[in-house]
């Protein structure tokens, strides 16, 4: 289960502060599928992070005692001077497992060949997201967090990450943040909607749709 209490989040911004999220209260249980809808600026993408641990809550708490991986399409946490098979070692020896699987999944997965020789900073945004995708998918993790990145590629990549995910994982939680209904309603079991800082849960996922496009 993840908990999130009260999870408020704000940034500096001039003389005052701007407060993106604000006493969010939900938990995501074993297996659930969450979209989070919510407009541009609404929050979406910062409560990914603040599940996956890439960024803090300014107060309040978010609780984990399942794993969950790093936000799927969120490349900060690569060492762009590195090249993709450095960055793809990294991520084995934290994690205990081994390189070369890891490797030959991220090759095979990936499709980018001889750029998993070049440093991560040469990269495109799809290319960082196919790598991010891939080196996410090659560690077993209870809950995945994905911000939009199954849109990046073309649909040779759009039926592996749908095999990945939505096949072999089906068991696994999941929290999607995308702006394409037909997404959200195909892979979700229950929604979020994200305004004014504010998060509102459904259980429906066409009450959540329809919420959202009244906003």
């Amino acid at each position: 289960m993840i908990r999130c209490a009260k999870v408020n989040k704000s940034y500096p911004m001039g003389r005052g502060r701007k407060h993106v999220l604000k006493d969010l209260n939900f938990e995501v249980q074993k297996g659930q599928h969450i979209g989070f809808l919510g407009r541009n600026g609404a929050g979406k993408t910062t409560l990914i992070k603040l599940l996956g641990g890439v960024e803090m809550p300014t107060s309040g708490k978010v609780a984990r005692d399942m794993s969950v991986s790093w936000p799927l399409g969120f490349g900060g946490g690569f060492q762009g001077s590195l090249t993709g098979y450095d960055n793809a070692r990294f991520i084995a020896r934290i994690y205990g497992h081994d390189y070369r699987e890891i490797k030959d999944f991220v090759e095979d997965f990936t499709e980018l060949g001889r750029q998993l020789r070049m440093p991560v900073k040469t990269y495109s945004s799809g290319m960082r997201a196919r790598l991010a995708f891939a080196l996410s998918i090659a560690i077993e993790f209870d809950c995945y967090l994905i911000d939009e990145v199954i849109l990046v590629g073309d649909q040779n990549f759009h039926r592996k990450c749908h095999y990945e995910l939505f096949e072999k994982r089906a068991d696994r939680a999941l929290i999607l943040a995308s702006h394409n209904a037909d997404i959200i309603r195909e892979f979700c079991n229950s929604a979020m909607v994200l305004e004014n800082g504010q998060g509102t849960m459904y259980g429906n996922v066409d009450e959540a749709l329809e919420v959202y496009n009244a906003l």
